[in-house]
Formats: structure tokens, sequence, C-alpha cells
């Protein structure tokens, strides 16, 4: 399976855009494969409320993490389409009677964001599932409708992202930050994930990396003695994290509650279906303190935060 994906949020924290690409095939199923665009639109018309248009759709072409990341899925008989490429993204979902329109641009951020430890991690059957973050700190401009709505993007801050692998991990919480209550202080990105994975029938403890672009300096806790002494947790829809070492210290709260949250199935191709909950309007607390440098403590309202579990929260309303 792989994904493309880019978030923006409106500054303020009203409205956020999630648009994904996704192609699923396995392997005992040649030919079999299955490509999906969708799109999910936070706060459209009635504060926190969500909107979302889904459509299976079939893939043009996808280009390797190497060569840089864009993909178009198009299905001519509905007129759905989803082109995602490096500065623009543009397309249309309709879905019953809800349709996402979208012409959208965005600045490519230098380097890209890459929580690996090691580059060939990147090409080896472990860990099962890779993310590298292509654009973590973009500025789009342009135009989305949502039904009768139309939105007029500018400013707005986001980011793109890229993952692939064999499989889901059992449990997981990603969470990504870069728009923060203080618009005005210095920037500020934040990228983490922990999850359970398997080696064979072994379930192993939540393993986490994490990484801070700040100051245009990058930190990263991803060595193996990092995640030895990193703390994390997934209590429902707050994914907690505490990661130290000689670069410094972060720690960092997420949480959402469950009308804030969109619900989607994550087709598996090694095991059950994950239940994956995400929202682009998490509230965050982090506390990053380099080493000889001085604290920094931010807030958003405007986290993206998903959390990937076998277990069902009737709380949260499952659009697809």
């Amino acid at each position: 399976m792989e994904s493309y994906f880019l978030k923006a949020n409106e500054p303020g924290g009203e409205r956020a855009l999630w648009l994904r690409a996704t192609l699923f095939s396995r392997a005992s199923e040649a030919g079999g494969a299955v490509a999906e665009g969708w799109a999910i639109a936070f706060g459209a018309a009635d504060g926190r409320s969500t909107s979302r248009s889904s459509r299976r759709c079939r893939f043009g072409g996808l280009r390797s993490r190497a060569a840089g990341s864009g993909c178009r899925a198009d299905e001519p008989s509905e007129g759905a389409v989803l082109s995602l490429q490096e500065g623009r993204s543009k397309g249309l979902i309709a879905r019953a009677s809800t349709r996402i329109a979208w012409d959208l641009r965005y600045e490519p951020t230098r380097p890209a964001f890459e929580l690996l430890p090691y580059s060939w991690m990147y090409g080896a059957p472990f860990p099962k599932s890779k993310l590298v973050t292509p654009a973590p700190d973009a500025v789009f401009s342009g135009e989305v409708e949502v039904g009768d709505e139309r939105w007029s993007i500018d400013g707005w801050r986001g980011m793109q992202g890229h993952n692939w692998g064999r499989g889901n991990a059992d449990l997981y919480a990603w969470c990504q930050v870069n728009l923060w209550d203080d618009d005005g202080g210095e920037p500020l990105v934040l990228e983490a994930v922990s999850a359970r994975v398997r080696t064979g029938p072994v379930l192993l403890p939540l393993l986490t990396l994490a990484g801070v672009r700040a100051r245009g300096v990058d930190y990263r806790w991803n060595r193996p003695s990092d995640m030895a002494r990193a703390e994390a947790s997934i209590d429902g829809l707050t994914y907690r994290l505490s990661v130290a070492s000689d670069l410094g210290r972060l720690d960092a709260e997420l949480t959402a509650e469950q009308g804030e949250m969109v619900g989607l199935y994550y087709a598996n191709p090694t095991g059950p279906i994950t239940h994956c909950y995400n929202t682009k309007l998490a509230r965050a607390r982090v506390t990053f303190a380099p080493a000889g440098r001085p604290e920094i403590t931010r807030t958003s309202r405007v986290a993206a935060l998903e959390i990937g579990t076998h277990d069902r929260d009737p709380g949260v309303a499952m659009l697809a």
C-alpha cells in the first residue's frame, strides 16, 4: 500500500482540508490493486463539524520517493479526479450530496523530513511501514469548494506527506504540527509516530520516532538508545510522548474530542482492518528544550492527529 496526502489549516483554526490518494493491493491478489481518492473538509459550515467526500478511482501513475512525490487518480465515468504533484494539487471528488473541489498551490519546503534513523530502512522489510514528509511546512493558496461554500485559501499553513509499506501497525499514533496559537513566533515543526509492530509472532511495546525542526535545525530522536528511553501512550484519542537525548528533551500531548475526529476503515494487507481516527483540529501542547538553548513551549488548536487501532470507538463517526 502507498499513500500521498496533504493537509492545510486556516490561520485561526476554524477550517482545515485533508486530501489523500491511496493505492492498496495484496500480494496474493495479482492485478487486484484498488486506488482511492479522499477529500475531507473540517469545520465546513458549523464550527468543528466535518464534511467529507470519497470515491474509488483509477491511478494514472505514481513516482517513487527518490524522484519526488506525485500521483494522479481519475474516474472519467464519475468525473472524479485527484492530482497531487510537487507544489500543486487539483481535484474534484463527489459522493451522494457531498462535493469537494479544489485548486491549490503551495511552495515546496526543503529539505524533506525523515524520521527513520537509517536510509537503508526505507527499502528494508523492517519496519513494514515507512513515512517521509517531502514538504513539512508549506504555505497554501488557491480555492476550495465544499458543497455550496467557497473557501478562499491565502496563507494557509500545512504539509505534504508520503507513506508506504506492507501493512499497518497493530496500534499507532501519528502527529504533525506546524501552526501554533502564537503564529508570530519562530517557525517550529513537530512530527512524531509511536507504533506497536510485530516481529514474527511477537508484538513489541510502543516504539517512538520523533523530530522537531526549529531555527533551521533538525532534531531527531530516532536512535535505538532514544527509542529505549522514550515514553509514549495512546489513551483513547489522546497521544502523549516524551523523548530525551543529548540533543535535548521533547514532551508533547495531543488530544481531540470524538466529534472532531473522522473515522475511516484502512484495509490492511497483512492483518485485520484498521480503524483510523483522524483530525486536523487537535489540541497540542509541546515543550521543546534543546541542549544549551532556551526552552520553547507552544500550544496549537490545529494539530494533525491520527490514531490507528483494531478497536472500534463508537463515538467516532465512520465515514467509510
